[in-house]
């Protein structure tokens, strides 16, 4: 997965304490004003305003011009104590006096480099030189407030025109409240909240950014709340290194870390996403038209709390997350300056690979509850759960390598189904790779599942049954998500066999070792069949016939996921193995023949496995000895034939 590393590199964090609290919005004490001077400019921006709203801005407009600041940057710099409020009125701000390059030391700070080219700049560096990455950076202020004055958030619009990673940035403001502002246009995040115990994200729109609508990092007591993201090529809402608090927890915790509520995250490559996104509850928001509604994963190196865990989506729409945003890469749209490649018109150039068509996918978390969502609409997917290895955020120890996609609950989530009782299926419901201990799906998949088998959750956060100990995924899988991974923005690569980026049928490459496979089969077959088993029994006959169709019914199985095709298959394979074996044994093949058999019953094991019932206690699928198995036997076949 190495093209998906990096999509966030940061100074190392320094997390909260956890002693604060989330703020409360407030309506009294010392207050800043900003605006322009323009006021024609300022009369059509509030002309539509009802009555008592026009008749305040007017009033605030004429005490800004007398003793108010033009940029939010200068107003913020003027915050000397605790508890300030710096009321923003409608216009459009680019805070010019903050886009001279920098000059001086500014100007050749050692930094190390990200890979996307930007500095990685320590906390000293970023007081020294404060808008030399930030359209408005807001260090070290505690119990600041900042509101737009206007009707809705595009009434006051922060605009970066991409030369700037932030718009708003706060670092280290305990207690910061933002409400009802705009920001656009950066080559990074529109709003960013970094290593803040307390802080409320109210009635705010990010859009048209490079990665994130909104970012907050290495936070505790955090609030998102009737925000708006779209158009952002990473996520619109990302609560990335949440504070950990639940790490020794189970299913019950006593708080978490961040709250989302009655967010509408759209149009973008992600709607929501958070490596390390820990303890965050997100409740009663909208993922629709994305390219994925919602990823949390322990993907990516150099953030603390991995692996993720602990996050609970409840009563969220999760829906119509088909957005082909990769056709932009393909057609070279991203590889123009991105003032030119048309953000306001709907083009999203994604920063990482992800499965198209998803609802969400879940790679390597753990003890995350997926409850009563409605999850509809995903072409591809409703929910996915992959393994994420600790090498691939660097993690080497033994034990880091098999400490995710563990203790997962989706509970009573209505799929296929919209509120209004509308019926838009997903294209499978559940897909999992295999990996992972203590997982349970809810009993209702009407779209089915992949593999067919998976465990059922009972009562409570039980498992019915005894449940899986994997750790590792299934081998197609595991080759298809590494193959996947390739993608990377950087470079223009999209793999153009994977079916996350629209590869169908024989196009992918999962059908493509498949059909190989099954070419081999057959080849194997007659082999065995014209020269071991020669002149040929009706026993070896019919597992000749078995054969043929076993490797042909694998094939559609791998075409179509979330059918019985595929444990069709292995049992057709383990009828032909089984059948041959038995015919090897009186023809002077005796030690041949046990093999075949016992490849036989591990392929009647995958059918099982697969299809019926997931085999409990092993830490692998059955079909890795298969394999295996096979390795050796084929070309075993094959010397006795010349």
């Amino acid at each position: 997965m190495r093209g998906m590393a990096n999509a966030h590199e940061e100074r190392p964090p320094i997390m909260p304490d956890g002693s604060g609290h989330v703020p409360t919005y407030r309506t009294t004490g010392p207050t800043l004003l900003v605006c322009k001077t323009d006021a024609a400019d300022f009369a059509a921006r509030i002309a539509s305003f009802d009555p008592a709203l026009k008749a305040e801005n007017e009033a605030l407009f004429g005490q800004c011009q007398v003793q108010g600041f033009r940029d939010l940057q200068a107003a913020v710099n003027a915050v000397q104590t605790p508890g300030v409020t710096i009321k923003v009125l409608p216009g459009l701000y680019q805070e010019l006096p903050s886009l001279p390059g920098p000059l001086g030391a500014c100007a050749s700070l050692p930094a190390p480099k990200a890979k996307l080219e930007y500095q990685i700049l320590s906390w000293d560096q970023q007081n020294q030189c404060p808008n030399n990455q930030n359209l408005v950076a807001i260090f070290s202020k505690t119990d600041l407030q900042i509101e737009g004055t206007g009707a809705k958030p595009t009434d006051v619009i922060f605009d970066a025109q991409f030369q700037r990673l932030n718009a708003l940035r706060a670092d280290r403001s305990n207690g910061i409240y933002i409400k009802n502002i705009a920001a656009e246009r950066t080559t990074f995040n529109a709003f960013y909240i970094m290593e803040t115990d307390g802080f409320v994200l109210d009635s705010c729109l990010g859009r048209w950014n490079d990665e994130y609508g909104f970012l907050t990092f290495a936070d505790d007591h955090g609030l998102y709340k009737n925000c708006e993201a779209c158009g952002n090529g990473d996520s619109g809402i990302y609560p990335g290194a949440a504070h950990n608090i639940n790490a020794n927890e189970k299913f019950t915790v006593s708080r978490y870390a961040i709250e989302i509520e009655n967010c509408y995250s759209h149009d973008n490559a992600l709607g929501y996403s958070g490596t390390a996104g820990d303890s965050v509850w997100a409740h009663d928001n909208v993922f629709m038209r994305n390219a994925t509604g919602v990823s949390t994963d322990s993907l990516f190196p150099e953030h603390p709390g991995l692996p993720q865990n602990h996050a609970k989506f409840e009563r969220n729409v999760i829906a119509d997350n088909n957005a082909d945003y990769y056709a932009y890469v393909r057609d070279g749209t991203c590889n123009k300056p991105q003032i030119d490649r048309g953000y306001e018109n709907g083009v999203v150039c994604p920063c990482v690979g992800i499965p198209t068509g998803t609802g969400v996918i879940n790679a390597g978390g753990d003890w995350n509850i997926w409850q009563h969502n409605w999850v509809y609409g995903n072409h591809y997917a409703g929910f996915i759960l992959t393994w994420a290895p600790g090498l691939v955020r660097n993690a080497k120890t033994w034990a880091a390598q098999f400490d995710t996609s563990h203790h997962n609950r989706y509970l009573g989530n209505s799929m296929g189904v919209a509120k209004d009782g509308m019926k838009s299926p997903n294209g499978i419901d559940f897909w999992w790779d295999g990996q992972g201990i203590d997982n349970c799906w809810q009993s209702s998949r009407p779209s089915g599942t992949e593999p067919l088998a998976l465990p059922t959750c009972g009562s409570g956060w039980s498992v019915i049954g005894p449940g899986t100990a994997r750790y590792v995924n299934e081998p197609m899988k595991l080759i298809s998500l590494l193959n996947c991974a390739r993608y990377d923005l950087v470079s223009q690569t999209v793999p153009c066999n994977c079916q996350w980026f629209g590869a169908k049928g024989f196009s992918r490459l999962d059908v493509q070792i498949s059909t190989g496979e099954g070419v081999l089969t057959v080849l194997v077959v007659a082999v065995l069949l014209w020269r071991c088993l020669s002149p040929p029994s009706n026993l070896s006959v019919v597992g000749a016939l078995l054969g043929v169709a076993g490797a042909v019914v694998g094939v559609i199985g791998a075409i179509y996921e979330a059918t019985p095709w595929c444990g069709i298959g292995f049992v057709l394979l383990g009828g032909w193995w089984l059948a041959s074996g038995v015919a090897l044994r009186p023809r002077g093949r005796p030690t041949l023949g046990m093999v075949t058999i016992v490849l036989a019953v591990f392929a009647l094991l995958c059918a099982i496995d697969r299809a019926l019932w997931m085999l409990p206690w092993i830490p692998f699928s059955p079909s890795y000895v298969r394999i295996l198995l096979e390795i050796v036997w084929i070309p075993w076949v094959i010397i006795i034939s010349l």
